[in-house]
């Protein structure tokens, strides 16, 4: 079976992407935690999900090494700032107001959808596909 660029990337791959994501951001936590203190290394985590895909054409570290990233719908090309902003916070706040049962639906997306979009994927215009 041939890996199809732009095909939506699917449920499994996008989990792989986030465990090796945490994994990273572990190491960041415990490396800067001790240096600069608690806040200022959650500022830098949530600066990880919200810039590095911008300026790196879609990818955060878990993706890359899973082979997928995220795009606009519209055109194709690498998020934009606002992209990513809707995705973050718009997305998790719809997430953590409904408890985490709006995150269970987004999962049934991802597992269903044809296109593979998940909840936060829809508020931000955004697909995440195999590259």
């Amino acid at each position: 079976m041939s890996v199809v660029a732009g095909k939506p990337a699917g449920f499994w791959r996008r989990l792989g992407a986030y465990i090796l994501d945490s994994f990273v951001i572990g190491i960041l936590m415990n490396t800067f935690i001790g240096l600069i203190g608690n806040t200022a290394t959650e500022v830098l985590l949530m600066l990880y999900f919200l810039l590095l895909p911008v300026f790196w054409n879609g990818f955060t570290v878990g993706k890359y090494l899973c082979g997928i990233q995220i795009r606009r719908v519209l055109d194709k090309s690498p998020p934009t700032v606002k992209n990513m902003l809707l995705r973050f916070f718009v997305g998790s706040f719809v997430y953590a107001v409904t408890l985490g049962i709006v995150q269970i639906v987004s999962g049934y997306f991802v597992i269903t959808r044809e296109d593979k979009r998940s909840i936060h994927d829809l508020i931000a215009g955004t697909e995440v596909v195999r590259r």
